[in-house]
């Protein structure tokens, strides 16, 4: 097989590797060229994300009990506390420090409802933690996989949160007789005859995050299930009119994606989990084509304005895209 360089207009690792940007510093010297931990430049990126750029000036804008914004409202787009969790995973930040260790358990406190273990986007005032009938699966899947990327695996809140994607997570593709009771019958956006894209994406993605050797039998089989589901929409399109693309919006690469995606984070998530489907090969294309000449990839969506930090620029050459694209196009070769 060719050398995934091979698909690359110029070679971007250079730009990646400047001091800028840590977090894309570090992610590159591991996931790229693989370097091991305990070289001295990964050890120095490392920390200083903790030191420069976006991480420490979220950190500084947290309330000391661990929330941002209102304790009330942490689901609030996209200023609230689980969207600050979210970017924070997203961004590599060490897990360890007390900062986000509160946060992480504000999260815990806040929204994670004692019934069933999944995350609502309301918090119960009246008994504590989330709101049984606010639960959703994009917000469990993204809640999730921060809370596994920043090292709380092994706390005894987490497995459950696991365990409702297991037990709950759909993969209905316009089916006669959609199934009922909770949750099902709660928001018909994210079940209904046809399971909501988003919800899936961000459940195999949390899912991806436990090490293979760890992961139960549910757990595979819920990752075959999800894989299968969007592998039959070939990622970005309709499965039942393979010729439409279900949202024009899943060809426009950003970062970070938050509860929305595109083609370049499922095919991540794919190539994470060891899929190397064919008919991932149109998104891959999709991907491919919109390399700049210069080797770079352009951040195309952005929810810039609404984060508390911005990250990157609309409509200018994105690091963040261009790593997660290095890492799809080594992944698949």
């Amino acid at each position: 097989m060719a050398d995934w360089r091979s698909w690359l207009r110029a070679d971007p690792t250079a730009w990646l590797l400047e001091d800028d940007n840590p977090s894309v510093r570090y992610l590159t010297l591991v996931d790229i060229l693989d370097r091991n931990h305990a070289d001295l430049d990964v050890a120095e990126a490392r920390a200083a994300i903790m030191t420069v750029g976006a991480v420490p000036a979220i950190l500084e804008r947290q309330h000391p009990e661990g929330y941002w914004g209102s304790p009330g409202k942490p689901y609030a787009k996209y200023g609230g506390s689980v969207w600050q969790l979210v970017i924070l995973a997203e961004l590599a930040a060490e897990g360890s420090d007390e900062r986000i260790r509160r946060a992480c358990g504000f999260i815990l406190d806040a929204l994670q409802d004692v019934q069933s273990h999944g995350f609502s986007y309301q918090r119960n005032k009246r008994s504590g933690g989330g709101r049984h009938s606010g639960v959703i699966p994009c917000l469990t899947g993204n809640l999730v996989w921060s809370l596994l990327r920043l090292g709380w695996g092994d706390d005894p809140r987490v497995r459950p949160a696991v365990q409702w994607i297991v037990q709950y997570q759909r993969f209905d593709d316009a089916v006669d007789d959609p199934p009922t009771g909770w949750p099902y019958d709660v928001f018909v956006d994210c079940w209904g005859r046809h399971t909501c894209h988003m919800g899936v994406v961000k459940a195999l993605k949390a899912l991806a995050e436990i090490p293979a050797a760890d992961r139960s039998d549910g757990v595979r089989r819920t990752i075959k299930e999800g894989a299968e589901y969007v592998l039959r929409h070939r990622i970005h399109k309709r499965s039942h009119d393979l010729t439409r693309v279900s949202k024009p919006g899943w060809l426009r690469l950003g970062f970070p994606r938050m509860y929305q995606t595109d083609v370049l984070e499922v095919l991540g998530i794919l190539t994470r989990l060891g899929y190397r489907d064919e008919r991932m090969r149109d998104a891959l294309d999709v991907v491919v084509s919109k390399q700049a000449a210069n080797g770079r990839w352009t951040l195309a969506d952005t929810f810039n304005g609404r984060f508390l930090v911005d990250i990157e620029d609309k409509g200018r050459p994105s690091k963040w895209v261009t790593l997660n694209a290095l890492r799809v196009l080594k992944a698949w070769a």
